[in-house]
């Protein structure tokens, strides 16, 4: 992995950026210049989780590929920023990041310097196979032009690795190995538990609106059917589901909130209360997999898991 990260470098001036882009109609150039203002933030946030899970990492190597990843997100969001401007022709705004992904990316950030690591790599796995699997694809397609097929494929092709890392950590965090590394972990005072609280408290206050604003709404206009969007989250369901990862004490809270929303009657009084607390859409929070496909799952290696999730990407 390493060796890829190092060999697969590029620039974004290796993209031909004189190529003309299709003529769109003014709804779809508004909505396409802020997909990609959006894709920009989205990307930096995605560089920060892989900066502290660098920081937190012992293996050198393991330092490294975070750190490449680091660097490769930083790429992904001037490539981002520049396909804005690149199909920003007929200047009938000024885009600027969606205020509910700023008002996320401070409070996770906040977060995750003060709660378990394992919370940050369930966040990143969910929020990496959300763009990789479903919003890229769905956005690449309905752009539907040479420029941002260029950009996408180079994406796609450092996001392939990243994907490939974080299923490597959640395998990791639901292990024993993370069970003794917590146990040695100094318990910390009670006013930085309540810091830790507090941070994911706030975080998931301003999870639903992000998530709304930034992947359910532009998945809506380049995947009506949502095909895609259920594609990943099954995924990421099944993943959740896995023995030793099911047990932490966050995937327990998000399957019970699940569990209640998917209740009959617990579902209809609280269901909306339900999905703001986690932040998610209805259509998301029911199970999406069936008992076969559990089984299928846990029968796999994680490293199967992570494949079938990248082959996945390059489906119709």
């Amino acid at each position: 992995m390493l060796a890829m990260c190092h060999r697969d470098q590029w620039q974004a001036d290796d993209l031909d950026w004189s190529v003309k882009p299709r003529a769109l109609s003014p709804e779809h150039e508004v909505a396409i210049c802020q997909y990609f203002t959006d894709m920009s933030g989205i990307e930096l946030l995605a560089g920060e989780l892989f900066r502290v899970q660098r920081d937190l990492a012992t293996d050198p190597r393991l330092v490294a590929i975070f750190d490449s990843f680091v660097v490769d997100e930083e790429r992904h969001a001037e490539v981002a920023r520049r396909l804005a401007a690149h199909y920003d022709v007929h200047r009938y705004r000024t885009y600027t990041l969606n205020p509910h992904l700023a008002r996320f990316r401070d409070a996770f950030v906040e977060a995750v310097h003060h709660l378990p690591p394992d919370i940050a790599n369930a966040y990143i796995t969910t929020g990496e196979l959300l763009l990789d699997v479903a919003l890229l694809r769905s956005l690449d397609d309905f752009v539907n032009d040479e420029m941002s097929h260029a950009a996408m494929h180079l994406i796609n092709r450092d996001e392939s690795r990243h994907i490939a890392i974080d299923y490597f950590m959640v395998e990791y965090y639901g292990s024993g190995a993370y069970d003794a590394w917590l146990a040695a972990q100094p318990k910390k005072p009670l006013r930085e538990r309540a810091r830790a609280a507090a941070a994911l408290l706030t975080f998931l206050y301003h999870a639903g609106p992000f998530f709304k604003a930034v992947f359910f709404a532009p998945m809506d206009m380049t995947d009506p059917q949502g095909e895609r969007l259920l594609e990943a989250f099954k995924r990421i369901q099944l993943l959740g589901e896995r023995p030793g990862i099911a047990d932490r004490p966050f995937p327990r809270f998000i399957r019970g909130v699940q569990s209640l929303f998917n209740h009959p009657v617990a579902g209809r009084l609280a269901g909306p209360a339900l999905a703001r607390v986690i932040g998610l859409d209805p259509r998301v929070i029911r199970t999406l997999y069936t008992e076969e496909e559990k089984r299928r799952a846990d029968a796999m290696s994680v490293e199967e898991l992570a494949e079938e999730a990248l082959a996945a990407k390059y489906r119709s």
